[in-house]
């Protein structure tokens, strides 16, 4: 607005102002934001329409967080942060625009705490999370010191998604959603996988590969891009770069032509995968694995790859793969209640992507062979639902029983695609039964376990909290669960 200055701003060393205001503070990422800003003696608050355990978090460590959107929730804020999904209309966005805020976006935020660091950044449809996490732990372990900013929880850091070290290394999980990932200039660019998703975004799979070979290019001239060469699409980006004259190393278990390989994968006794790491055709040791399922077998390859290239010895990045418990709500343990003849096993996963379904499915497969698998599915978002359909038909067939929860709407409304509904009509085997609440899911799924079951909720939305419901329903004298590693 003409004739309004911006207020004075009184910045610490890292140039950030010293209060700042969070819109959307419950978001993963922008509670870890919050969480670093705290702990730098930043005076923080924030905003969400609803309260969480992220925003407790926040509350804890000193700031201050309020329920609902409000003009007046921006007060005496310096720089107002915020994420994604909140638009031009949000009232506080509108109060920073009319006071001459500065106003960012979480993706901007995050680079001003990266500034300083060495970065090692995640990128990938799938699997960001856990591979994040796990080069987080490895970096730690290796006494690196890391700062460190997560899409999830990491049960193996204090259930925390920040960490504010005081090493050169940032580990960074790169969102690709609404190019979030082209603010950063990592030194080590990581890709697990490209695929099709966020269209509601991109508009065309085209798009969205452009946006991945840019985030590639964002890695700076004396960095390193190490891309998964199993996945058809990081492959070829790895191929691009290594033409423009990039440092590139490729990581795979059937790729053979890498740099970064598994070889003499067999399971272990853990539920998880063994396997020999070879770097250039030298083998380099041992790698064993907890969690379950190929799929984090191929996460650990490329985090030990990142790690080591950022200076962690083998052994000790091996060793923080083999006690790695796993993010949250990724093959997380609800509970195991006792039933007539025996126990159900509850289990949450985060998977929303047909092809996240399906490999942790498998996996479930391959840690529980023999026991029924039931699970209950909720669509993360209608336009997912839509333009994914052809993959969601037939991702749950190794189900003995699925139950289709409704829509998770996140940011979009019921007109932009399909709703669960509709997509429980489409999916062909096995014919799922459509529950349209919680209450309804939690009696019929109750009603429908047996003795030796595996139960499964899964995807992004709050599906989460379905599974203590059941657990609460079957065994309703059961202490309150704190989950664990399936």
């Amino acid at each position: 607005m003409i004739g309004i200055k911006p207020r004075q701003q009184r910045r610490n060393g890292n140039g950030i102002p010293h209060r700042v205001h969070l819109v959307g503070a419950g978001g993963i990422h922008m509670s870890g934001i919050g969480q670093i800003l705290l702990q730098r003696g930043h005076v923080v608050t924030g905003s969400d329409l609803t309260l969480s355990e992220h925003t407790e978090r926040l509350v804890a460590l000193g700031g201050r967080v309020f329920q609902g959107h409000r003009a007046e929730n921006v007060q005496d804020a310096e720089l107002v942060v915020a994420t994604a999904a909140a638009k031009d209309d949000n009232p506080e966005i509108a109060e920073a625009k009319r006071q001459g805020i500065p106003l960012i976006s979480r993706a901007e935020m995050v680079q001003k705490l990266l500034a300083d660091r060495d970065v090692i950044a995640v990128a990938g449809t799938h699997g960001k999370t856990t591979t994040s996490s796990m080069v987080a732990l490895m970096a730690v372990r290796g006494e690196l010191d890391p700062l460190v900013l997560i899409g999830g929880d990491m049960r193996d850091l204090g259930d925390a998604n920040a960490r504010d070290g005081a090493g050169r290394i940032a580990v960074v999980e790169a969102d690709e959603y609404a190019e979030a990932f082209l603010q950063y200039s990592p030194r080590i660019g990581l890709i697990t996988n490209v695929e099709a998703d966020h269209l509601d975004y991109y508009g065309t799979a085209e798009r969205l590969g452009q946006a991945f070979l840019a985030f590639s290019r964002r890695i700076r001239p004396d960095g390193i891009l190490i891309a998964c060469a199993d996945n058809t699409w990081a492959a070829s980006i790895a191929g691009t770069r290594e033409a423009e004259g990039a440092h590139v190393e490729r990581y795979g278990i059937d790729a053979t032509d890498v740099e970064w390989r598994a070889t003499k994968v067999r399971g272990n006794d853990r539920g998880g995968l063994d396997c020999t790491v070879l770097l250039s055709g030298q083998e380099l040791g041992r790698l064993s694995l907890g969690v379950p399922g190929r799929h984090n077998l191929l996460n650990a390859l490329g985090a030990l790859a990142a790690s080591m290239r950022a200076g962690v010895d083998f052994h000790r990045a091996a060793q923080a793969a083999s006690e790695f418990q796993g993010a949250k709500r990724r093959f997380e343990l609800i509970g195991e209640p006792a039933v007539e003849g025996g126990i159900v096993t509850i289990i949450d996963d985060y998977a929303h992507h047909p092809t996240e379904v399906r490999a942790t499915l498998s996996a479930a497969r391959a840690r529980f062979p023999g026991r029924r698998l039931v699970a209950c599915f909720q669509p993360h978002t209608y336009t997912r639902s839509q333009y994914l359909l052809d993959d969601f038909k037939t991702c749950f067939e190794s189900l003995d029983a699925l139950y289709v929860l409704r829509t998770y709407e996140a940011r979009e409304t019921a007109d932009r695609g399909m709703d669960a509904h509709a997509l429980a009509d489409q999916i062909e085997k096995p014919q799922p039964i459509y529950v349209d609440s919680f209450e309804e899911a939690t009696e019929r799924i109750a009603a429908d376990l047996r003795a030796g079951d595996v139960f499964f909720t899964i995807g992004a939305g709050d599906v989460t909290e379905l599974g203590p419901m059941v657990l609460a329903a079957l065994a309703p004298d059961a202490p309150s669960p704190e989950g664990g590693d399936a």
